[in-house]
């Protein structure tokens, strides 16, 4: 599916006025083979542990985005290689990490598209803390199961709906 956010922004300005489409602060850097993803948002919650990062990428995608709401923790990484090359194999369109990865190289050899506040080297605690499926607030923006999320070199848009086909 091709799309521009720039283009879904011009064509929605109304659904921008009432809230229903929102766009992300300028705040994620880009990883991943797919520089551009779209998909229907699978949720997780938690700080600074993996745990239902991993759990969650072991399903099958079926075009998702999993959003991550790690609290924009810099302090460790949410997503490493392992986890790209799961979310690769298992269908999973994009990862939005609102905290950090790891395995730079690792992930930007992943069919998938990722975004991350930023890279950071030391592994996340695992002790299996957090909760999935429920409302998250990421930069600022709420996203709720099901939100659609675009993503291009422009930036990452959250859709109460699917607006491009």
């Amino acid at each position: 599916m091709l799309f521009s956010t720039c283009d879904v922004c011009d064509a929605n300005e109304d659904k921008l006025g009432v809230g229903d489409l929102t766009v992300l602060p300028p705040l994620f850097q880009s990883y991943g083979l797919h520089r551009q993803f779209s998909g229907p948002a699978a949720t997780l919650k938690l700080f600074e542990d993996n745990v239902l990062v991993r759990t969650l990428l072991e399903t099958p995608g079926l075009g998702r985005v999993l959003v991550v709401d790690g609290g924009g923790s810099l302090r460790c990484a949410l997503v490493g290689g392992n986890l790209g090359k799961l979310a690769e194999k298992n269908g999973w369109s994009g990862i939005l990490v609102h905290g950090c990865i790891r395995d730079v190289d690792e992930l930007n050899a992943c069919a998938v598209g990722i975004r991350a506040l930023a890279a950071h080297p030391q592994r996340s605690h695992r002790k299996g803390a957090g909760e999935t499926g429920l409302n998250v607030v990421i930069a600022g923006v709420m996203v709720r199961p099901g939100d659609w999320i675009y993503a291009d070199a422009d930036g990452v848009l959250v859709s109460r709906e699917q607006l491009v086909r």
